[in-house]
């Protein structure tokens, strides 16, 4: 599986997201461990995410709302 590089991201419930303009990639790790890869992100998508007051609050309003398709691909449990 290709990586994506993460950054680290001022957020309460993710540590890290990183995304891949080319592939329409982003991952996106959570505070338990866990790392989730959504698929044909746009970058649009990617900005308003990085720009939202609330990194938590755009996931579950927002982000999730889009439906973009998604597996789980690293999990520390």
């Amino acid at each position: 599986m290709n990586k994506v590089r993460r950054l680290p991201i001022d957020s309460t419930s993710i540590v890290s997201m990183g995304y891949d303009e080319a592939r329409r990639l982003l991952d996106i790790e959570f505070l338990s461990g866990d790392v989730y890869r959504y698929f044909e992100v746009p970058a649009w998508e990617y900005e308003n995410f990085l720009g939202a007051p609330s990194k938590g609050t755009y996931l579950n309003q927002e982000f999730k709302a889009a439906g973009y398709r998604y597996e789980k691909i690293q999990s520390e449990s």
